[in-house]
């Protein structure tokens, strides 16, 4: 198995609901998401994929949709408030945890045809959460 993988820089706010730490406060991370790509066979190329594409696909659409924006679950009732007061906020069906972004972005690689076999968000320098498919397929 060939493995190849993308780090990707971005920056978001969020807050937890139903959460008894200070995450439960608006606050900011400097996150990093590693993307990895996997093939049994390379490409024409020897490539799994040219990390150029990952950028101008995956990167772009971090880029677009989640970087310096308030990430924030549906039932968050600060999000009408934020809205109002012109905050770009991206939703999740959930709380927004390193774990959901490492779902959501594994989830936007391969909706884009990548071969991706995990996603890692590292939401701090030591703190870190991934999703990858059980074996049996998707969850």
């Amino acid at each position: 198995m060939f493995r190849a993988t993308k780090e990707i820089f971005f920056c978001y706010g969020h807050r937890l609901l139903n959460y008894a730490g200070k995450c439960r406060n608006l606050h900011g991370h400097n996150a990093r998401a590693e993307v990895e790509l996997a093939a049994e066979r390379l490409d024409d190329r020897h490539m799994v994929v040219d990390f150029d594409e990952i950028k101008a696909v995956v990167k772009s659409w971090i880029d677009e949709h989640i970087d310096h924006k308030m990430i924030l679950c549906k039932d968050d009732p600060l999000l009408p408030v934020l809205r109002e007061h012109g905050v770009a906020c991206f939703v999740l069906e959930t709380n927004p945890t390193a774990e959901a972004l490492a779902k959501l972005i594994f989830d936007v690689a391969a909706e884009r045809g990548f071969p991706v076999a995990r996603v890692t968000v590292w939401e701090t320098e030591s703190s870190f959460a991934t999703y990858e498919p059980s074996r049996g397929g998707r969850s």
